[in-house]
C-alpha cells in the first residue's frame, strides 16, 4: 500500500525573518525520524516535551530545546545547524512551522501535526511578540541572510493585532490558511497524527498514550508518574529554560514568558461576534465544515 501512496512533494520555498525552508532539502532522514509540527503557538514546545518523555523514559534535566531543533528557523544558519542535526545519536525528533508543500516530506518518517483555534493562537503569539527583546529583533533582523522585510513591534491593541493577522494572513508571521490547509489535506496519511491543543488540556494522559502508540514507544509504566509530572505546565513553566530557544534570552522576563498561560478562549474578551463570525467563516472555506469543527473543538472528523 505504501508504495503506491500520494506522497507530499515540495514545490516552493518560504522565506522571511524567521524561515528558511531550504534546511530541509539536505537533511538526510533517518527511519525513525519523527517531525512535530504546527503554524506556531500551538501546542509545539508541549508537544516536544511530551516526546522527549517518551523516548527518554520520564527523565529529568533534558535539554529539549538542544535535542529537538526548530529546521526552519533560519538562525542559526543550515551551514552550523545541519550538522548539529546529523551529529544527534538519540531518535531524532525535528520542529517545523512550515505547510506540507515546503517542507520536505519523508514516507519513513512520524508527523506529529498540533492544531488549535487561531483565535487562541493569535492571543499567544501576541504575548510571545509583544514580550520579545531587543536581542529578539536583532537576531531576526539583523543577521546575514535575511529574505522579505524586517520584522517590527506589534500595536499596543490586541484587537488591531487580530485584524492585521487576518486581513494579511498571518501577518507579522507566516500564513495560516497555508498551513492549517496543507496538513489538512493529508491527514489520514498513516504516518500523519493529528493532536489538538484542546484534547491534550482535557484529557493529557490519554493524549499522550495515543502518541506513544503512533510513535511504536512502549511506556514504562514504572516511569508513567514522572511522565504526566514533566509534561505538566507547572513543571515545564518552572523548568523553561530546558525547552525555550537559547533559554529564554529573546525575552526579558525569561523563558517563562514563551510557556504562558496554556489557556483558550481569551479572545472571547476582546473579539466582537462579527469578529468571530469572519475568522469562522474563513475556516470553512479554507477547510470545510469538518476541518473548521476539528479546529476549533478536537473533534474527530
Amino acid at each position: 500500500m505504501a508504495e503506491n501512496m500520494a506522497w507530499p512533494k515540495k514545490t516552493r520555498e518560504m522565506h522571511n525573518h524567521h524561515l528558511d525552508s531550504t534546511t530541509w532539502n539536505d537533511i538526510v532522514f533517518r527511519d525513525d525520524d519523527i517531525v512535530i509540527s504546527t503554524y506556531a503557538k500551538s501546542g509545539t514546545t508541549w508537544m516536544q516535551q511530551i516526546v522527549s518523555q517518551l523516548l527518554h523514559d520520564g527523565a529529568t534535566d533534558l535539554e529539549v530545546a538542544e535535542m529537538s531543533p526548530w529546521v526552519d528557523l533560519r538562525i542559526p544558519p543550515k551551514e552550523v545547524k545541519l550538522p548539529m542535526i546529523e551529529a544527534q545519536t538519540h531518535r531524532r525528533f525535528l520542529k517545523t512551522h512550515l505547510p506540507v508543500d515546503a517542507l520536505v516530506f519523508s514516507p519513513k518518517a512520524k508527523y506529529i501535526y498540533i492544531g488549535r483555534d487561531g483565535r487562541d493562537v493569535v492571543w499567544s503569539m501576541y504575548n510571545h511578540h509583544a514580550n520579545a527583546n531587543q536581542v529578539w529583533y536583532g537576531a531576526l533582523n539583523d543577521t546575514p541572510g535575511l529574505v522579505g522585510p524586517p520584522i517590527g513591534p506589534p500595536p499596543e491593541d490586541i484587537r488591531e493585532y487580530w485584524n492585521e493577522w487576518m486581513a494579511k494572513d498571518g501577518h507579522p508571521f507566516w500564513s495560516f490558511w497555508d498551513n492549517v490547509r496543507t496538513w489538512w489535506e493529508i491527514r489520514d496519511l498513516p504516518n500523519v497524527l493529528f493532536v489538538h491543543f484542546g484534547n491534550l488540556k482535557k484529557d493529557m494522559p490519554g493524549e499522550i498514550r495515543r502518541i506513544a502508540k503512533f510513535l511504536d514507544v512502549p511506556i514504562n509504566e514504572a516511569s508513567w508518574d514522572s511522565i504526566l509530572e514533566h509534561c505538566s505546565f507547572d513543571y515545564m513553566k518552572a523548568n523553561a529554560t530546558k525547552s525555550v530557544p537559547l533559554g529564554g534570552a529573546f525575552w526579558d522576563e525569561g523563558a517563562k514568558v514563551f510557556i504562558n498561560k496554556g489557556v483558550n478562549g481569551r479572545w472571547t474578551e476582546t473579539l466582537t461576534k462579527e469578529d468571530s463570525a469572519g475568522y469562522e467563516a474563513r475556516m470553512k472555506e479554507v477547510l470545510g465544515e469538518e476541518g473548521a469543527r476539528w479546529f476549533a473543538t478536537g473533534e474527530s472528523w
